[in-house]
């Protein structure tokens, strides 16, 4: 396996069918499992880790994103990546006056919250799509939002490039896998695995009842519940699979997402309907 910092170096070693995980690092099981994917579908495996700056707030916490690139080498080449593509941000953005915008998508839950995040998410991704070209890339659903602004900026923009969607690593007790559970209390980590079930709990309830006024209630009821566990609770929703718009009904794809706050530490979490 080789680790190159620069688009040249990365450029002049791809060949072949390749399948591209880009990350920001911090690797866990989740990450692995990506890789693996990735590896299974291609013949030459790429992986990024660049923490984005483009894609945090003034009040998030860019400094303090877990980094720990020694060990995240080590961990890409046991699973096989032939390549660790590890740029500096001179190198991948330097002064940078273009900007990708996915519009409607980003405008909703996450966007609303963290205004500019999916600005700095399609732009980096973007680059390192055209840098890579033709490629298959692998993403996981944990950031359910993430994926499908990604994959309307590839049909949009025509990029060469298929996008393979993996379902969400778990902990035996739900608990979605994040480089930012690192920041979990011991306390509050007995606590949070009340997000995935109340998720699933809601799912459940959603299915068995096609009523808009039962499928508000479930909502209502799965955010008091969240609240009366100890979360702050950004939001809990039930919407489309596609647009990300609000559902009333349980008609077609759906999904629940929710973001909630435990300890100071946000976390995200989805599932499929």
């Amino acid at each position: 396996m080789k680790v190159v910092r620069t688009i040249s170096e990365l450029r002049a070693e791809l060949h072949g069918e390749v399948g591209f995980v880009p990350t920001m690092g911090a690797f866990h099981e989740g990450h692995l499992s990506l890789m693996r994917k990735a590896r299974q579908i291609s013949d030459f495996t790429v992986v990024s880790i660049f923490v984005n700056p483009l894609q945090f707030g003034d009040n998030e916490d860019l400094s303090n994103y877990p980094r720990d690139e020694a060990q995240d080498i080590q961990l890409a080449e046991e699973v096989g990546v032939n390549i660790v593509f590890a740029p500096t941000t001179e190198e991948l953005i330097g002064i940078n006056y273009t900007n990708v915008h996915v519009s409607q998508l980003t405008e909703l839950w996450e966007g609303q919250f963290r205004p500019g995040h999916f600005d700095g998410v399609a732009t980096i991704v973007c680059k390192l799509f055209n840098i890579i070209g033709e490629c298959s890339a692998v993403f996981g659903l944990k950031d359910y939002q993430q994926c499908a602004v990604v994959r309307q900026m590839v049909k949009d923009l025509n990029l060469p490039v298929k996008l393979i969607l993996e379902e969400t690593v778990r902990e035996e007790d739900g608990l979605a896998l994040s480089s930012r559970n690192r920041y979990l209390s011991k306390s509050n980590r007995g606590v949070v695995p009340v997000l995935f079930h109340t998720l699933a709990s809601a799912r459940d309830q959603i299915l068995l009842n096609r009523s808009t006024m039962v499928i508000e209630q479930v909502l209502i009821n799965s955010r008091q519940e969240l609240i009366d566990a100890g979360f702050n609770v950004d939001y809990f929703v039930y919407v489309d699979a596609d647009t990300l718009r609000p559902k009333a009904t349980h008609e077609g794809n759906g999904r629940i997402l929710v973001a909630a706050s435990l300890g100071g530490t946000r976390l995200i979490d989805n599932i499929e309907v």
